[in-house]
């Protein structure tokens, strides 16, 4: 009888060997291919119309030999951040949902359950009617709020003794005292500062610069550091404290750190571009099933969200051209079908 193929093929780099899943690896593949064939495309988006050779030779500075100086300009300050916007926005969303979900044992566990969103929403939200709407400012203000929020809901968690099925209860009802809290600000605020909390309330990408995008992509960098670090101490964690304790892990070390690591992830991602629903969520349950398994998922989980954002923003883009969507709108109308979709899977499994 002839046995299965192994699902993991071993490959040799020098004197280190690594162990490959060979479907999530397939699964990044093919997904890294489609990920830069629509970033290339998100480049030619907009009423200054270019194709995509048009657009990369721009994005390289060459203006042809129009000196199309304008095109240069779009392509390098207005396109190119707001795509690297969607893809950052992506990769850190994919990634905090997957560290909620693993830690707490829940499919359900995800920032915008637990109310790390919604926390990010307060902190842009005062800062909007109290300090006025510039970028910068609101980009603060959410950056405070969530890590604010985040700190209240691990400290009434338990601190150093977090479990995660608590930090998903108190995190639900810390999201509806917030959900409160910013209706409250925007009744009570002046027409105006209400109308551009109630947009940036949406989500979108419209107006990022470089300069407001910096700091999450630094986070991101940091966090692929740790999660190569933590990705096999937190597969021991999914497998129950006891185990994961017996072969040597700190527990509630790794746990604490993972999840103020989700904390950072989320409230640099709203920052830039406000709440954008339903992505934590979605992204590592896709990347499950599309990997069929195979470890944590770090990476199938933030290739996933990143293109779940930059789809979402395509489409927001295109649907009502040329009028624009707040890509929190196409996210959320996905991601609610999504979520009921799950939900009632759960009850009849």
């Amino acid at each position: 009888m002839t046995p299965a193929p192994s699902r993991y093929k071993t490959v040799s780099l020098h004197r280190l060997s690594v162990r490959v899943h060979r479907r999530s690896a397939a699964v990044v593949v093919v997904g890294s291919i489609l990920l830069a064939a629509l970033a290339v495309y998100s480049l030619t988006l907009g009423d200054y119309g270019l194709s995509a050779a048009d657009s990369f030779r721009r994005l390289l500075g060459d203006g042809g030999s129009r000196d199309d100086f304008l095109g240069v300009y779009f392509v390098q300050s207005v396109r190119l951040p707001r795509m690297l916007a969607a893809i950052g926005v992506g990769v850190a969303l994919g990634i905090a949902g997957r560290i909620f979900q693993t830690i707490s044992g829940n499919p359900l566990g995800s920032p915008d359950i637990v109310g790390l969103s919604t926390g990010c929403a307060t902190g842009a939200l005062i800062a909007i009617i109290i300090l006025g709407s510039s970028p910068t400012v609101t980009g603060v203000g959410a950056l405070l709020g969530g890590l604010v929020s985040g700190a209240i809901i691990l400290a009434c968690a338990g601190g150093m003794r977090v479990t995660g099925i608590r930090v998903v209860l108190v995190g639900i009802g810390c999201s509806a005292a917030l959900r409160a809290v910013n209706s409250l600000l925007i009744v009570k605020a002046p027409l105006e500062a209400a109308q551009r909390a109630q947009l940036w309330s949406a989500g979108s990408f419209s107006g990022v610069t470089l300069a407001r995008l910096m700091p999450l992509l630094i986070v991101v960098g940091a966090v692929v550091v740790v999660c190569a670090v933590f990705a096999v101490p937190l597969g021991l964690v999914a497998m129950g404290d006891d185990v994961a304790t017996g072969l040597g892990v700190r527990v509630s070390r790794t746990r604490v750190l993972l999840i103020v690591v989700a904390i950072l992830l989320v409230a640099s991602a709203t920052s830039v571009a406000g709440p954008v629903a339903f992505v934590a969520l979605a992204a590592p349950h896709v990347a499950h099933r599309l990997c069929g398994g195979g470890g944590v998922g770090f990476t199938s989980s933030a290739l996933v969200g990143a293109l779940l954002v930059l789809v979402s923003d395509v489409c927001a883009q295109r649907l009502v051209a040329p009028a624009e969507l707040p890509v929190g709108v196409v996210t959320g109308v996905v991601g609610g079908v999504y979520l009921l979709w799950l939900l009632i899977r759960e009850v009849r499994s």
